[in-house]
């Protein structure tokens, strides 16, 4: 792929301007500058941003996926972005060469559908939940894995037009999951590459009050949108044991199976269960669509 052209989508929801700023200033920085940049303004208007930047305010918050997707769209009217970089509003690059891996990434491999970072916290250190494989811990362990980090990504935009957009319904939680189901069962690749660094502040997924319902909802949509009939009871098993092991919230295990039964009594989208020989492609990768 010659001459790949890469387009930055940033969400916020406008409670971060100082840290927005830094991650703009960090990105005017690269060796190698994106052909587009759009903010979105999820909800919220928008202070005065630097000339050049698309900005978008959406008069509500469509959350995650929503927001995204919306850049998506914006970036796609313009048809001169190959690549899709996705930001967290909050994080930073701290090395001006990351675009420029990007475009080397994606112009050597035609099959290359994403691209995950590493995200790292003030100190230097990646979270074991930022590592986004089963097997080994090590986030300096780059290579193909079967997600991404939803914090710093890039996506291809050819893989996008093939599989679709982010799942708009999900609103925040799991939504990479999907679009990484759906990626691979097209038979596109995911990589890790840890040398792609953004600095991001330490946090825990609970800082979301929708977090226990979310997770929950989500990944029973997420099980009978994809997952072959068979492998439905073992997945959602599975994760029943893992929270129950895990929660030390009362109240945040309510409104877990609060939100596990909502996944099972609302509509979750088409379903296009993938292949047999994509469970068996993702197992090889070391994470089996049941955990």
């Amino acid at each position: 792929m010659p001459d790949v052209r890469l387009g930055v989508a940033i969400l916020t929801m406008g409670t971060r301007p100082k840290e927005l700023n830094e991650l703009l200033e960090s990105v005017a920085g690269q060796e190698v500058q994106p052909t587009r940049i759009v903010v979105v303004g999820n909800g919220t208007p928008l202070p005065q941003l630097p000339t050049g930047i698309t900005v978008v305010e959406l008069p509500e918050n469509l959350g995650v996926s929503g927001g995204r997707n919306v850049a998506l769209e914006h970036l796609a009217d313009f048809g001169d972005v190959d690549v899709v970089v996705d930001l967290d509003d909050d994080g930073r690059l701290i090395d001006t060469g990351v675009l420029g891996r990007l475009r080397e990434l994606y112009e050597s491999d035609p099959q290359l559908g994403v691209v995950s970072f590493r995200i790292a916290d003030e100190t230097g250190h990646t979270q074991r939940r930022h590592v986004p494989r089963l097997r080994s811990g090590d986030p300096m362990r780059g290579g193909p894995v079967t997600t991404f980090l939803g914090g710093g990504h890039a996506l291809s935009s050819k893989m996008l037009a093939e599989i679709g957009g982010w799942p708009d319904a999900f609103f925040y939680a799991h939504e990479e999951t999907d679009l990484a189901w759906r990626a691979l069962d097209a038979g596109w690749k995911i990589m890790y590459c840890p040398e792609l660094v953004l600095r991001h502040p330490r946090t825990t997924p609970t800082r979301h009050a929708v977090y226990f319902r979310m997770i929950a909802r989500n990944r029973v949509w997420l099980a009978r949108r994809h997952l072959p009939a068979t492998l439905i009871p073992v997945y959602l098993g599975v994760w029943i044991v893992l929270t129950l092991a895990r929660t030390r919230s009362t109240a945040g295990l309510r409104a877990w199976v609060g939100g596990f039964a909502e996944g099972w009594r609302t509509p979750c989208g088409q379903r296009r269960p993938m292949r047999w020989r994509t469970v068996w492609r993702m197992t090889r990768l070391g994470r089996p669509p049941v955990v």
